[in-house]
């Protein structure tokens, strides 16, 4: 009987979770979004078995999109473009929304829709050019840019996946991870992208003297970690996924950010922030009303 009481309104606490996530993430067209992307029919550069699929469907994602984030910001020329013409302060979600879209579409959604959202991202990008508070020009179809944003990404992507992921990848599903990531990448105009994780962290660390915390980057830190544009209901659950974003940040950049480099505190804070996080987002997620749809459901357009 107590079962069966206490059934019904977790159930609805369960859906309520997984629709306000999406609902940020997503946008409020989150249920037809998801039906071009996954229930159209057509073909698709990946299989749901793939690492990128594995990888990119996981709650860890939520970790590894705040870590990429704060990452990102160090580079001046790639923050000046953001702080520029993104509006990232103006319109977070927004952005945030865009990027999930991207993302959804060239892992999961059919070929056409990913070439589609891809020569709109790089058309975007021709357009976005300027000049840095210090004076050099940017640009944001730049190759070097480029690389720095798709690196840093997917490397805090499979960083968060293999911590928080009770099945992390094998070394070789790691590798086919940046791979399959690669290809994606030189369609949005990233030059030699990295194939391997040992090419991964060359290609990061090659980086490591054009990184700097400059007045835009600690303002992302000060916006995504201590006044982000949340109602109070939700901030306790998105300061669990900072707080496990934060653990994993490499100690380079934790110094830049002036983010401490407290490993006690990451080992009984920071990382159980994580796996209790990501773990809740799986829970919500698996309600039977957010299923996604399988190729050949119907279409709504």
């Amino acid at each position: 009987m107590g079962n069966t009481t206490l059934a019904a309104p977790l159930s609805h606490l369960q859906l309520l979770i997984a629709m306000s996530i999406r609902a940020k993430v997503a946008g409020p067209d989150a249920t037809v979004r998801e039906q071009q992307i996954w229930g159209a029919p057509g073909e698709r550069w990946f299989k749901p078995e793939d690492p990128i699929s594995l990888v990119h469907a996981d709650a860890s994602m939520y970790v590894g999109g705040i870590r990429a984030l704060l990452l990102q910001a160090l580079h001046p020329l790639a923050m000046a473009g953001v702080a520029g013409h993104c509006g990232f302060k103006g319109d977070p979600w927004g952005r945030l929304q865009r990027t999930s879209e991207y993302i959804a579409v060239t892992t999961f959604g059919r070929i056409d829709d990913a070439e589609r959202v891809i020569a709109r991202i790089r058309g975007i990008h021709r357009r976005v050019n300027g000049t840095a508070p210090d004076g050099r020009p940017y640009a944001a179809s730049d190759p070097h840019l480029l690389k720095w944003v798709h690196i840093a990404e997917i490397e805090s992507f499979l960083t968060a996946y293999q911590t928080f992921n009770p099945h992390p990848l094998s070394p070789a599903d790691a590798d086919r991870y940046v791979a399959q990531t690669s290809e994606i990448g030189r369609r949005v105009g990233v030059v030699d992208p990295p194939v391997t994780v040992a090419e991964l962290y060359d290609h990061l660390r090659s980086y490591g003297p054009e990184l700097e915390a400059t007045d835009a980057a600690m303002d992302t830190v000060q916006f995504l970690l201590f006044e982000p544009p949340l109602p109070p209901s939700a901030k306790a659950g998105y300061w669990l996924l900072a707080q496990a974003a934060v653990s994993i940040l490499p100690a380079s950049a934790r110094r830049m950010l002036d983010l401490g480099e407290w490993r006690v505190t990451d080992a009984f804070l920071g990382r159980p922030a994580g796996d209790v996080s990501t773990a809740l987002v799986r829970w919500a997620f698996g309600h039977p009303d957010m299923h996604k749809p399988t190729p050949g459901d119907e279409v709504h357009a």
